[in-house]
């Protein structure tokens, strides 16, 4: 009877392992995923965060109106509130919210010249980049490939193919994109794909 039972606890424990081995794996794409969008979300604020001081700076230089204070602070908190709502699985997404929040204090803003200033408002989005590529290229393409070519055409912007691939998820959500899988490869393509841009697409990539 014993070695039954030993037997019996052994498979147990067995099953067991495979349990929590299971979660741990799930919890660790969890936070993974997570901290992706984390990332992507903190890109976009800090973006339009340096775009809102250059153009306070512009219209303080212009003699305009002042702002309506607090805009600014109260988009900052937004991501970092959201990194600490699961407090369980808080490591991995405390550590990109505390980049996040190097990286946002050690933005030199305000530091730009009045010439620089102008240039940066005028600098697109990661978003308006993506969507941007999407419609010249008319035809599928893997967050891969749009990583790399946004990289090849903008040289002075770090681009990372996680914000990428989450970026593009952002768009189908909205209906901005479009999805489609092909064997393990995910490819999107923009919404407006009827209409016809074959011919710019290549001369701006031979551009680039």
């Amino acid at each position: 009877m014993s070695e039954a039972n030993s037997s019996h606890a052994t498979e147990l424990t067995s099953q067991y392992i495979a349990l929590v081995t299971g979660d741990l794996d799930r919890n660790a794409k969890e936070q993974e995923r997570i901290g992706q969008e984390i990332e992507a979300l903190q890109e976009q604020l800090l973006a339009l965060q340096h775009d809102h001081t250059v153009l306070v700076n512009m219209q303080e230089a212009l003699g305009g109106p002042s702002p309506a204070p607090g805009v600014e602070a109260a988009t900052a908190p937004s991501v970092p509130h959201q990194a600490s709502a699961e407090p369980k699985h808080s490591k991995g997404k405390k550590a990109a919210a505390t980049s996040a929040k190097k990286t946002a204090s050690k933005k030199p803003a305000a530091k730009a010249s009045s010439a620089k200033a102008s240039t940066a408002a005028t600098k697109p989005t990661l978003v308006d980049l993506i969507r941007g590529h999407l419609e010249q290229e008319g035809e599928p393409r893997s967050a891969a490939e749009i990583t790399t070519a946004l990289t090849q055409a903008h040289p002075d912007r770090s681009v990372k193919t996680t914000v990428v691939r989450t970026t593009l998820e952002g768009l189908v959500a909205k209906s901005h994109a479009h999805r489609t899988k092909q064997g393990s490869s995910v490819f999107y393509t923009t919404a407006a794909t009827s209409e016809p841009t074959t011919a710019e697409p290549q001369q701006e990539a031979v551009a680039g």
